[in-house]
C-alpha cells in the first residue's frame, strides 16, 4: 500500500464488521427471490468468498488460479450493475452515487490488473490485496447499506422488474456457461 493510501486509510478508517452485517441484513430484508437485490447480494456473497479463497492459498499457482477466478466473478459483476443499476441510480436523482460507483469499479478492476504483476506470495502483493479487499467491501457496504436500498423503494415494480431483467442478461453475457455454474463460485455455509 502507498503512503498516500495509508494516509487515507488513517483519515477515514472502514466501516465495521457490525455495520457491515446490519447493512446486509436490511438488503436483505428488501430482496425478494428472483429480484435484482438478491441477484446482487448473491454476487457480493460470492465476490467476498473469492476473496476469502485467494487469501487462506498456500502457494503461487492456487493463489493466482483463485484470483482470476475472483477476477471473472468481480468483473461479470461490476459489467451488470454498470450497465442496469447505476443507470437507474443517476435516474433516481443519484447521479453521485452512479459516478463515484463507476468510478470504484473500474479502479477496483485496474488493481487487479496490477495485483498480477507482483508475485502472488509476496507481502506487496498481500498489501495490495487487502487494500482492494477494504475499497470493494467499502463500495459493496455503500450499495447495500443506503444506495440500492433508496432505489428499491424509489422504483415502481415495473421498472424493478426490467432492471433485474437487464441485470442478469449482462451477467450471464459476460460469464457464459461460468454464470450457471454455482460451483465455481461457491459462497461459504
Amino acid at each position: 500500500m502507498s503512503l498516500l493510501d495509508k494516509a487515507i486509510a488513517a483519515i477515514t478508517p472502514p466501516e465495521s464488521d457490525e455495520a457491515r452485517v446490519e447493512a446486509r441484513a436490511k438488503a436483505e430484508a428488501v430482496a425478494t427471490p428472483g429480484d435484482w437485490l438478491s441477484q446482487v447480494l448473491d454476487h457480493h456473497r460470492q465476490i467476498e468468498a473469492a476473496f476469502d479463497v485467494v487469501a487462506r492459498a498456500t502457494d503461487a499457482s492456487e493463489r493466482t488460479a483463485a484470483q482470476k477466478k475472483l477476477g471473472t466473478i468481480l468483473t461479470g459483476h461490476s459489467i451488470a450493475e454498470e450497465a442496469a443499476l447505476y443507470p437507474a441510480l443517476a435516474a433516481d436523482h443519484q447521479v453521485g452515487h452512479a459516478e463515484l460507483a463507476y468510478q470504484e469499479q473500474s479502479a477496483a478492476k485496474m488493481e487487479l490488473g496490477l495485483l498480477e504483476r507482483l508475485d502472488p506470495m509476496s507481502e506487496d502483493y498481500r498489501d495490495k490485496f487487502e487494500h482492494i479487499r477494504g475499497a470493494v467491501l467499502h463500495h459493496v457496504y455503500s450499495e447495500e447499506g443506503t444506495w440500492f436500498l433508496e432505489l428499491k423503494k424509489d422504483l415502481p415494480a415495473d421498472e424493478q422488474a426490467r432492471i433485474g431483467e437487464r441485470y442478469r442478461e449482462e451477467f450471464e453475457r459476460y460469464m457464459g456457461d461460468d454464470a450457471q455454474d454455482h460451483a465455481f463460485f461457491t459462497t461459504p455455509a
